[in-house]
């Protein structure tokens, strides 16, 4: 399957993220519907191919942008099979190794700090959201689990209450069964 407009759609997700409430959280895509490991016969399995994920740090309040007097900062990332629900903010401790680039489960991941964070007024300039690792049109993370989990882990507190969201650009591919395979091994949790 190839990038293109004929075969890709869009998937996405939100989480509102407490001001009052330190930890992380999350937000589940249920992926069933989209995905097959099982090959069948002549019956390749089928697999979610994400080629691009963007990211959103919005205030919960209007849809406006964050306000300039926001000091939170966060981690956040998209995992394959994690299977955690959705938790509001402070639901969950997230894996210390969860947004590092060797977990097989990351799809996507970034960092969010606030323009009154300490880190945004030591840099100048600083982007508010820094992506990390992220999926490519050449090469595109294939997800072969049920589910896709947006988590997040909130370093210091929000100032105001913030909706985290993400649009993921995806297509079903099929798969040979040694790939699907491979797949099923390493997006194992």
């Amino acid at each position: 399957m190839t990038y293109n407009i004929k075969d890709v759609f869009y998937l996405s997700t939100s989480a509102t993220i407490d001001n009052s409430t330190a930890n992380g959280g999350s937000a589940q895509l249920d992926l069933s519907a989209y995905i097959d490991p099982i090959a069948r016969g002549r019956t390749k399995g089928t697999g979610l191919a994400v080629y691009k994920v963007h990211w959103s740090v919005m205030s919960a309040s209007k849809s406006e942008p964050i306000d300039d007097a926001e000091s939170g900062v966060m981690s956040y990332g998209l995992q394959a099979g994690a299977g955690i629900g959705d938790l509001v903010t402070g639901g969950i401790q997230v894996a210390d190794d969860a947004y590092n680039f060797t977990n097989a489960l990351l799809v996507g991941s970034g960092q969010f700090y606030g323009p009154k964070s300490q880190i945004a007024n030591a840099c100048t300039p600083v982007n508010m959201i820094e992506p990390g690792i992220q999926p490519s049109t050449e090469v595109p993370y294939v997800i072969v689990r049920d589910n896709v989990c947006m988590t997040y882990q909130v370093a210091d507190n929000f100032v105001a209450d913030a909706i985290l969201s993400c649009r993921l650009e995806v297509a079903q591919i099929s798969l040979d069964q040694a790939t699907l395979n491979q797949l099923l091994r390493t997006q194992t949790v």
